[in-house]
This record gives structure tokens, C-alpha cells and sequence, in this order.
């Protein structure tokens, strides 16, 4: 067996698996709530169903084209589907009752070679805590950064 293959193909493994990750411009944030996971995740449930597509996309920007794909007591799944660009954005939110209720947000470009999403993905999370009003829920705090969360910094969730 030829020794330089030891050598390359964990190096061509790690650089492929890197390229994969930053290619889809993830978005992570945690979130803190002092109310139950169960009154979260019912929240954040009824905003996608009430955020699906429909005729009112226009004038909607991206509050609109959501779509809840499971939802089980500690994880929902759903997708959001950028009415300007037509990228779709595979969304989790983890849920995890302690003394508090934390949620872990995921989102990232299905298969999408994006190498920057403007902040697409954090308003894809952001917006659904924003519309479900779990920003006035007691104990509210945010927690990500521009390296998790490209676009965190400077994104304008107000327009999309």
C-alpha cells in the first residue's frame, strides 16, 4: 500500500468536509427563554403554519414561504423558501427544558454552493422568534456572532 495515501486522503477528507460546511453559509444561535419549552415550541409551530406560502408573499418580504416539515416536542424541522432569491433554507430549532428553556437555531442552504447568504439564514430564524413575539417573552436573550452566524452583524431582518 502506497504511504502517501495515509498521508492525502485525510487531508482531502478534512479540506472537502471544511468546503462543505462554509459553502452553505450555516447560521447558529441559541436563545434563552424563561417560560416552558412546550409554550416555545407551540409558538414557534403556529408561526411557520401562519407564515406558509400564500398569496400575501408580495407584500410579506420573507415573512412568508415557511414550511414546517416535523415538529416533535424537542425539535421542529422546517424550510424557508426566499420569495427573491427562490433559495430554500433547511431550519432546526432544538429544544432543551432545564430551569429555563434553551434553543439551538440551525440554518443552512440545502445543497447550494452560496458562499455568502447576507444574512438570509439568520433572518430565516430570527423572524419566526420575532413574529411568534418569544422576543417579549420573559427572560429572552440571543446569543450568536458573525462567525457562527454570517450576516449576524449586519443583517436588516426588518426588510426581509
Amino acid at each position: 500500500m502506497d504511504l502517501r495515501f495515509l498521508f492525502v486522503a485525510p487531508t482531502l477528507i478534512l479540506g472537502v468536509t471544511l468546503t462543505m460546511q462554509t459553502a452553505d453559509a450555516p447560521c447558529k444561535i441559541k436563545w434563552l427563554f424563561g417560560i416552558s419549552c412546550s409554550e416555545v415550541n407551540d409558538k414557534l409551530v403556529s408561526q411557520i403554519k401562519a407564515w406558509q406560502t400564500n398569496g400575501s408573499c408580495p407584500s410579506a418580504g420573507e415573512r412568508c414561504s415557511y414550511e414546517l416539515v416535523s415538529a416533535a416536542p424537542s425539535l421542529i424541522k422546517s424550510t424557508h423558501t426566499s420569495p427573491s432569491t427562490k433559495k430554500v433554507s433547511n431550519l432546526e430549532f432544538l429544544l432543551e427544558q432545564s430551569v429555563i428553556c434553551k434553543v439551538s437555531g440551525d440554518a443552512a442552504y440545502g445543497f447550494s454552493k452560496v458562499q455568502a447568504d447576507n444574512g438570509t439564514n439568520y433572518c430565516s430564524l430570527q423572524n419566526l422568534i420575532d413574529g411568534s413575539d418569544l422576543i417579549n417573552a420573559e427572560g429572552y436573550k440571543q446569543f450568536s456572532n458573525k462567525w457562527i452566524c454570517p450576516g449576524f452583524d449586519t443583517a436588516n431582518c426588518t426588510l426581509s
